[in-house]
């Protein structure tokens, strides 16, 4: 299979993924409530996730197809390692910033908040914990998985190429198994985003990317009239109604069948509930199916967050430094509404701010025609 050109969307997806990713993280954050968290079970790291495996696939199977399977492993693994040194150098400004921010804050123990105190219980066991990806605080866990993921993509690349349902099939063995199969973490506990069941939708969205770039004949029939399409959108609209009762209990006590919920919660993230990955699933094909490929890519909006989609590792990780940041400067601020929206739109706008730089410094760096 030939591998064309990437498709911005996927960029814009992902960028707004970032942001999304970073209002979550602040605590007591107005702007969260319009994250995708709150009208459906998935949330940014899904998105994230598919799209990682999605551009992945893209950039180094068109490295196998021009220069080999071997090229291509080889960068996909110096890839992983330059991602396990941003890992080891983030956690500590991580834990500088913390530990400042936590120093001016008295109404709350920051500390605490982010998963920090088993650093100042026990720091030796910590830093080795750290180098073996067991130690992730609040915040940090995205940046280990998708070092294991790209770990494993050089295995399963060859054939995802050639045979994706095959792979498709695999990753979906080891998705059932992830109830009783995680990685070790710090102090007898697992892996917040559990690999063995979030290697499925990395493993998905690659396969989804070799599918875009296959020929097929346009859908004559509306949208309408698609079975598939009609169910993936009541799906969402239950999902999300149910999603939204959450905020007031009695009303979703009333509606919700005792039997119901006892086969439905808990809704687990870390092993990638069923209904979680079918709750993205159906975002995902409706999104496809909804948004073109057209002139609103070229908006200002747009464009901006199509950038920080490109630079995501660099727009990721500043978004988990500055996460801290605007928690202290809320907290400072009596956690007033005005401040909250404030930081969280500043923040935002650097993450902007960065990706634009890069942009342009990639821009510098090439060589003149």
């Amino acid at each position: 299979m030939t591998i064309n050109g990437r498709d911005h969307r996927i960029d814009f997806f992902r960028g707004l993924a970032l942001i999304f990713i970073f209002w979550d993280h602040i605590p007591h954050n107005p702007l969260a409530e319009l994250t995708v968290r709150n009208f459906g079970f998935s949330d940014a790291a899904e998105i994230f996730v598919f799209l990682a495996g999605y551009a992945a696939v893209l950039a180094y199977g068109k490295i196998a197809q021009r220069d080999g399977l071997l090229i291509a492993g080889v960068k996909i693994l110096r890839r992983a390692w330059v991602l396990y040194v941003v890992h080891i150098f983030l956690l500590a400004v991580l834990m500088g910033i913390v530990f400042f921010a936590n120093s001016h804050v008295e109404t709350r123990d920051l500390v605490q908040e982010m998963g920090l105190q088993y650093f100042l219980s026990n720091p030796q066991q910590a830093l080795t914990d750290e180098l073996l990806l067991r130690f992730k605080p609040n915040l940090m866990d995205p940046l280990p998985l998708y070092i294991v993921l790209l770990l494993g993509l050089p295995l399963v690349l060859p054939l995802l190429l050639r045979k994706a349902r095959y792979v498709v099939a695999l990753s979906f063995a080891l998705y059932l198994m992830a109830p009783v199969w995680n990685f070790a973490a710090q102090e007898g506990g697992v892996w917040f985003f559990n690999p063995m069941a979030w290697q499925f939708l990395f493993v998905l969205g690659g396969a989804a990317a070799l599918h875009g770039q296959q020929i097929k004949a346009p859908e004559t029939r509306p949208l309408w009239h698609q079975t598939l399409f009609i169910s993936a959108v009541v799906y969402l609209l239950l999902t999300g109604l149910l999603a939204l009762s959450w905020k007031w209990p009695q009303l979703h006590d009333a509606v919700m069948p005792l039997w119901l919920g006892e086969y439905l919660y808990p809704i687990s993230k870390t092993n990638l509930s069923p209904v979680r990955l079918l709750h993205f699933l159906a975002l995902a094909y409706v999104v496809a199916k909804c948004v073109p490929h057209s002139a609103w890519l070229n908006n200002w909006f747009a464009r901006q967050t199509c950038r920080m989609g490109r630079y995501s590792l660099e727009v990721f990780c500043l978004g988990v430094i500055l996460a801290p940041l605007a928690d202290m400067l809320n907290a400072l601020g009596g956690d007033r509404v005005v401040m909250q929206v404030f930081s969280a739109l500043m923040g935002a706008g650097i993450m902007a701010v960065l990706a634009a730089w890069l942009d342009w410094n990639k821009r510098l760096a090439q060589p003149a025609r």
